[in-house]
């Protein structure tokens, strides 16, 4: 039995939607766990009862996360949304089985997968991570040396991509002796070549053989660390550049993200008046209450008038519009389709 793991956070109506898209989309002999670090526990008791057959497991901060967010509504305290239970995360893919999906609550199935085919087709090929989405990002395939293995999957190996030992590697990406710099100079690198070692990870859409995400999220020390992350990737990668379908991926893209919401300010604080904390407890009540759907305008994201509806008379409009608007673009200009 193949793993379905999900990182969650205060926001069920997400976490019900990618529930129902895996119920939906993914066949074969798996079973899913959420990893939650802080969604009230009303909230929980609902999913438990209209998804049976899922675990929730909390982290070991859950209690205190939920204490920020009731403080959060009462006063308007920020949540420190910098504080990540890598530990909680590392140690529950540690005990996991040996190909497993790791995902997040605001991310769903789009099309149609079974996770026993591709566990066969893993060990066939000597598949470490098979990349289900690439946030509608065509751009990065010229990046890529794609080659057909079967009906289904193509290898994806990286091209030209620098793969050095790891003081080298920790100088290449935080300009350590001004490496980078001299490297730029020289011409061998630009400005978008830390990009190109994404190729070599998935924080949302992979499905990894275990013991490649374990070095990928060894030492994050409790933060999502996405420099160390690229930089442990490419060691483990380094030791088996040879092997052509180390990262592959689906020929037709299987999972979305959304664009347009955030579990807390910490990562999306653009200076509008806009909270986003707020607007996840008015579309969680709403949710709870059985008023919204999660399922709206599926697959697509939920449409942003449906949001709307339900936040108008508290969120100031105008400026959620913006908020969305900013957010998309930051997405889109690496390339991204954020619809």
């Amino acid at each position: 039995m193949m793993d379905i793991l999900i990182k969650s956070f205060n926001r069920p109506y997400y976490l019900d939607r990618c529930i129902s898209s895996i119920k939906l989309n993914v066949s074969g002999n798996f079973k899913i766990k959420v990893l939650d670090d802080g969604t009230p526990k009303k909230y929980l008791d609902k999913i438990r009862k209209d998804h049976p057959e899922v675990e929730i497991y909390p982290s070991g901060s859950y209690e205190k996360k939920i204490e920020a967010i009731e403080e959060n509504l009462k006063s308007g305290k920020p949540i420190n949304g910098f504080e990540i239970p890598t530990k909680f995360w590392y140690d529950n893919v540690k005990k996991a089985s040996e190909y497993v999906i790791v995902t997040e609550d605001d991310v769903w199935f789009t099309q149609p997968i079974n996770v026993d085919d591709l566990q066969e087709q893993a060990r066939k090929f000597d598949i470490n991570l098979l990349k289900l989405g690439w946030l509608g990002n065509e751009s990065e395939r010229k990046d890529l040396n794609l080659n057909s293995i079967s009906e289904d999957l193509e290898s994806a190996q990286p091209k030209d991509l620098l793969l050095l030992n790891k003081k080298l590697m920790t100088a290449f990406f935080h300009n350590q002796y001004k490496f980078f710099t001299i490297l730029y100079k020289l011409k061998i690198v630009n400005n978008h070549t830390h990009l190109k070692y994404w190729s070599l990870n998935s924080i949302l859409m992979g499905f990894y053989k275990k013991d490649y995400w374990l070095n990928i999220w060894k030492d994050m020390d409790g933060k999502v660390d996405e420099k160390k992350q690229l930089i442990n990737a490419s060691l483990f990668y380094r030791k088996n550049k040879h092997n052509p379908n180390f990262i592959s991926r689906l020929k037709t893209e299987a999972m979305k993200t959304t664009f347009q919401s955030s579990a807390t300010n910490s990562y999306h604080e653009y200076g509008f008046d806009f909270d986003v904390n707020r607007f996840n407890y008015l579309i969680n009540e709403a949710w709870m209450k059985g008023e919204f759907d999660a399922m709206e305008n599926f697959p697509k994201d939920f449409s942003l008038d449906y949001f709307k509806s339900f936040v108008s008379e508290n969120i100031n409009i105008p400026e959620f519009e913006k908020w969305v608007n900013k957010f998309r673009n930051q997405y889109e200009e690496m390339g991204c389709n954020t619809h």
